[in-house]
């Protein structure tokens, strides 16, 4: 199946952080992923991949390769993104912790999973991470069946 790409026009401007630069889209991007990645390309440049970092009203890009910089100042271009969603896999992790609790993961309707498993995926480090699991676990309802 060939590959086939979102292509959206975006605006922006450059904002330098503690821990580097972000470029900050002038309006949220609804419906991807939080740490999906794609292509960001801006005039007279080279494509440079980028990683979607959306939050409750703001959507920044994170340069995969930070010396392809923009210029300071307001930016547009065009972000090309796979026409995908980020695979929804419930990791073994959570499978297991699932199964050993005897809750029931399949109560979760599509969206309330996939707030879960972003969640859980947004975890900084392995304590963290058992932390978000035993949250997850806690909010299901007890399975009707033991397996």
């Amino acid at each position: 199946m060939p590959e086939s790409h979102l292509r959206l026009p975006i605006t922006g401007t450059v904002a330098a952080v503690s821990n580097g630069t972000l470029l900050v889209l002038s309006e949220r991007l609804d419906g991807h992923d939080t740490f999906l990645t794609g292509q960001l390309h801006l005039p007279n440049t080279r494509p440079v991949q980028v990683q979607i970092l959306s939050f409750d009203d703001v959507t920044v890009l994170r340069l995969l390769d930070p010396s392809h910089l923009p210029p300071a100042g307001p930016w547009a271009g065009i972000l090309q993104l796979p026409h995908v969603w980020r695979t929804r896999s419930i990791p073994n992790d959570l499978v297991t912790a699932v199964r050993v609790a005897r809750r029931d993961l399949t109560a979760l309707d599509e969206a309330e999973r996939r707030y879960a498993l972003t969640f859980l995926a947004e975890a900084s480090t392995p304590a963290i991470r058992r932390a978000r699991i035993d949250a997850i676990v806690r909010a299901l309802p007890t399975a009707d069946s033991a397996p």
